[in-house]
């Protein structure tokens, strides 16, 4: 049963990584860009070693398309509470809603 539960921690992991390598630079719009891409990249590195083991367990057990399901609702956790957080945006009713719909739209991938 706990098997189950490491992929969804290491996409949880990642995507935390991810979320800084792609969003974390907007709070530092001073720096150069050259130098926001690098430490993106460098970011991105520690996310695809966690990514790749998660997808490669979970294949496992899920289909891909659950596996992607479950990366986006991961995603959009750690986003909203990045976005609130780290860059003093909250989000809005509109957010919450279309992200709601990912949701949806994720759970509907796991029926049968």
């Amino acid at each position: 049963m706990l098997e189950r539960l490491y992929p969804a921690l290491l996409l949880l992991a990642s995507n935390i990584f991810m979320t800084f390598a792609w969003y974390g630079h907007l709070r530092y719009k001073s720096a150069p860009l050259a130098l926001a891409i690098a430490v993106s990249w460098g970011i991105a590195l520690f996310e695809y070693c966690l990514m790749v083991p998660a997808n490669r367990l979970g294949s496992a057990m899920y289909s891909a398309p659950q596996l992607k399901g479950m990366q986006e609702v991961i995603t959009l956790l750690v986003f909203a509470g990045f976005s609130t957080w780290y860059l003093g945006q909250p989000l809005k009713w509109n957010h919450w809603a279309g992200f709601a719909l990912i949701v949806v739209a994720a759970w509907l991938i796991f029926q049968d």
